[in-house]
């Protein structure tokens, strides 16, 4: 098979891994991919988000399959432009993509069709979601509305946080993202990130992990992208997961067919765990980053089958996903000032070594000079992700390899996996 695999993050470095693994594979196009990519496929300087040029590429390359990664490549429209040209695709259209970009979308989606989920008020003015505060009690949870990379959430403890967070959302900090603003009741409970596969008709549950989204040890700090992930999640009882696949998974499939856009893809859905069942927290229209990195390492089955299952509607031929008994953590290496003004450039050593067949390093953001030399370019640079017989023992592999990466000014958390296994001395 020819795949073309669209994005350039340490999910689509993981994605990228396991599909070079596929012995289905013939060739592997990556656009626009990073420099860990690099020795997995082919790289093309190409945009997610350039509609036009990815469709010709796929053209060019014969593409059999068309793997999208990133959410902001499903808004920009991929997949609908590549089912105008009978090219099939892991992702799913526009319209069923609001899901992820519209919060507001979303919300309204879930009273639409019944799926548990948060009180909420959705407002473009600023001093009525300052007057609306009133119906709420804190903490306050503060979203833009759009696409925001993980950065466009506040839990305000405060009136005065959440007012001040309301100013900043439509003041224009996440540009068109934030031109409408969400209040969100806060729930209580165990938040957790569960994915589920859908080929328009049919569906399967395919993992889940748990995320860390505040900054620093202890949740501390402005919300991120994720500081690190592991998998498998205690959380998720054998319950829970049937409770959230009928619930929240099989609803929203059911739901945005009937709304003409039939689902094609990976649905994440994070949730939290309430005394009255799960509840949605959001939808993404993706595998989650850094939850994939996780997922692709516990992942014992090909996974390109599943990914062209969805695809071409035959989801419902294939037999249950096999994962190893292998508990795997992912730690994220940040740049300094991330999340919010990340320094880039700064030379990376200790990266590129092999640290052995249980340890993956994918690159999240990062370029390479002509003479090697590996630099920073994003927020979150690199994954370190690692597997073991227990958490225990993934974490500490993967915190002896971090140990090992230099990236100066940079940061991570130390207390990944701490829910299970305590918080560190």
């Amino acid at each position: 098979m020819n795949i073309l695999l669209v994005g350039s993050g340490g999910r689509e470095h993981a994605l990228a891994w396991k599909i070079a693994a596929s012995p289905l594979l013939g060739r592997l196009v990556i656009a626009p991919g990073n420099p860990g990519m690099a020795a997995l496929g082919e790289l093309r300087a190409i945009k997610a988000t350039d509609v036009p040029a990815l469709v010709a590429l796929a053209k060019e390359i014969a593409a059999d399959l068309v793997v999208i990664g990133p959410e902001v490549a499903v808004e920009a429209g991929l997949a609908d432009a590549l089912a105008e040209v009978s090219i099939p695709c892991f992702g799913p259209t526009a319209f069923a993509g609001q899901l992820e970009s519209s919060k507001a979308f979303t919300k309204a989606f879930c009273d639409r069709h019944n799926l548990p989920t948060s009180a909420y008020g959705v407002f473009e003015d600023a001093a009525a979601a300052k007057a609306a505060l009133s119906g709420f009690k804190p903490p306050y949870v503060i979203k833009a509305d759009g696409l925001a990379a993980g950065k466009g959430v506040v839990i305000a403890e405060d009136r005065a946080t959440a007012e001040a967070a309301i100013d900043d959302t439509l003041g224009g900090r996440f540009g068109m993202a934030g031109a409408r603003v969400v209040i969100e009741e806060f729930l209580v409970g165990e938040i957790g990130s569960l994915f589920a596969l859908c080929d328009g008709k049919t569906s399967i549950l395919f993992g889940g992990a748990q995320d860390h989204k505040r900054a620093y040890d202890n949740e501390q700090g402005p919300n991120t992208g994720g500081m690190g992930t592991y998998s498998p999640a205690p959380v998720f009882t054998d319950e829970l997961m049937d409770l959230t696949r009928e619930r929240l998974a099989e609803r929203a499939f059911a739901g945005i067919a009937a709304e003409g856009a039939p689902y094609r893809g990976v649905l994440f859905v994070e949730l939290i765990a309430t005394a009255d069942g799960p509840k949605l927290v959001e939808f993404n229209v993706r595998f989650g980053d850094p939850e994939c990195q996780v997922l692709m390492l516990r992942l014992e089955s090909d996974l390109v089958p599943y990914l062209l299952a969805c695809a071409t509607g035959t989801l419902g031929q294939m037999p249950p996903p096999v994962w190893r008994d292998e508990a795997a953590v992912c730690v994220v290496i940040a740049a300094e000032g991330y999340p919010d003004a990340p320094k880039t450039g700064a030379a990376i050593a200790g990266a590129d070594q092999d640290f052995g067949p249980d340890v993956m390093v994918f690159h999240a953001g990062t370029t390479r000079d002509a003479d090697g030399t590996l630099r920073a370019s994003g927020g979150r640079v690199l994954n370190v992700c690692a597997r073991g017989a227990t958490l225990q023992a993934a974490r500490d592999k993967a915190y002896a390899a971090v140990a090992e990466i230099d990236l100066p000014g940079g940061f991570h958390r130390r207390d990944i996996g701490w829910r299970v296994l305590g918080k560190p001395t």
